[in-house]
């Protein structure tokens, strides 16, 4: 239970805030639906529901992949979080059907909805709730690549590091754009359905969102697939490639290879040295080289071989061929 605890304060923090601030969202969203019977309020409330639920599955899976190997995993739990994360997609899944069957049901029968007033207060507080939210985790973003950003900056940034960000706050990141984008389009529709006889509008929002749910079910989907199989991170192969050859140790590179594992990063790496070294030359070389490499973000772990030098530049040629 110790073991536990501590792992759990080592979740994406990210997806902790999210799930509860989105706990909290879809239970007033509920209960505004309930009170309202309004369409585009039940998308926001499944949609609510969905992401804390699913970030929820994602901080303990975050977690839960730092758990340092055992005899039996001896490489370590690192891919657990792509494993949760591609279970937690499930559950968005079936609450994006959900939402657009909803909105086909309304676009077919409309209803006029009640409560205008409590819809638009309580849509507007998910709004700037979710914008908290995705603030919060485009500032993780900004943070794990290293980059220095301030106010609107950060969310230019945030865009540019996406690719490299951890898995957990990249879930949170696009969970909370499309909410906060879908919480925007449920506004304009409650307006239009209170000001205009188109009492459909609720409906056809009710699908965007769910359509916009499913986009990013099949972008997580696809990430973590990738991930869960091991991924290579050829943009952390190339920058590792010249870290190494600016060794002036170093003859060439035959190989290497940057596996991701969740959150983390394996790096294998097969180098040409002089073969008249001695031993204790050659491991100098390999402390100098895993110091060096351990410093970049994410890496875990570094494995070195040696061969004799070939008189080949392969790294050079590699390039070129790229």
């Amino acid at each position: 239970m110790t073991e536990l605890f501590r792992l759990l304060k080592g979740g994406n923090k990210s997806a902790l805030l999210a799930a509860i601030v989105n706990t909290i969202i879809s239970i007033i969203k509920g209960i505004a639906f309930f009170l309202t019977g309004n369409v585009a309020m039940f998308a926001e409330t499944m949609h609510s529901l969905g992401d804390a639920a699913n970030q929820l599955f994602v901080f303990i899976g975050s977690a839960l992949s730092k758990k340092a190997p055992t005899d039996r995993f001896p490489n370590g739990f690192g891919r657990l979080v792509n494993l949760v994360l591609l279970g937690a997609v499930l559950i968005v899944g079936i609450m994006s059907f959900e939402t657009i069957k909803e909105g086909f049901h309304h676009i077919i029968h409309p209803t006029v909805s009640h409560g205008f007033i409590i819809n638009i207060v309580v849509l507007g507080a998910g709004v700037i709730l979710e914008s908290f939210v995705l603030f919060k985790a485009m500032k993780e973003i900004v943070h794990s690549v290293g980059v220095e950003a301030k106010g609107f900056g950060i969310v230019i940034q945030s865009m540019r590091g996406f690719s490299k960000a951890k898995p957990a706050t990249k879930l949170v990141f696009l969970e909370d754009t499309v909410a906060t984008g879908g919480g925007l389009l449920a506004i304009i529709a409650v307006v239009i359905s209170h000001f205009t006889s188109f009492h459909q509008a609720e409906g056809i929002a009710s699908i965007l969102i769910g359509v916009m749910m499913f986009i990013v079910v099949g972008k997580v989907f696809l990430d973590n697939a990738a991930g869960a199989l091991g991924e290579a991170d050829e943009e952390m192969e190339d920058r590792i490639g010249k870290i190494v050859m600016n060794d002036p140790s170093v003859k060439d590179i035959q190989d290497v290879t940057v596996i991701k594992e969740g959150e983390d990063l394996h790096v294998e790496l097969e180098i040409e040295v002089d073969p008249t070294l001695t031993v204790a030359e050659a491991d100098d070389i390999k402390d100098r080289l895993e110091q060096r490499i351990m410093e970049e973000n994410g890496v875990v772990d570094v494995l070195i071989e040696f061969d004799e030098d070939d008189g080949v530049t392969n790294w050079k040629e590699d390039k070129e061929k790229e």
